[in-house]
């Protein structure tokens, strides 16, 4: 199944000024915010056939952005 982008604002709509500080105040969050962007476009383009990788591969790549925006999420919570 194809998914779309999920940007962090999207995804929770109600923290979006809260992403913002902690992107530009906060470098571990700007740095995990820039690695989960980041992923989430791979994930786009394996999924739509603008790349190929395994199977494998893709639910690896899956894995960490769920990995990563549980993280994120408890930044933006603490």
């Amino acid at each position: 199944m194809i998914q779309e982008h999920h940007p962090l604002a999207l995804d929770f709509p109600e923290l979006k000024d809260r992403i913002h500080a902690l992107k530009t105040g906060n470098s571990h969050f700007a740095r995990l915010a820039r690695e989960y962007e980041e992923l989430d476009k791979a994930i786009v383009r394996l999924e739509t056939g603008v790349e190929h990788a395994s199977s494998a591969d893709l639910e690896g790549k899956k894995q960490r952005r769920v990995s990563l925006k549980d993280e994120l999420y408890a930044l933006l919570k603490a």
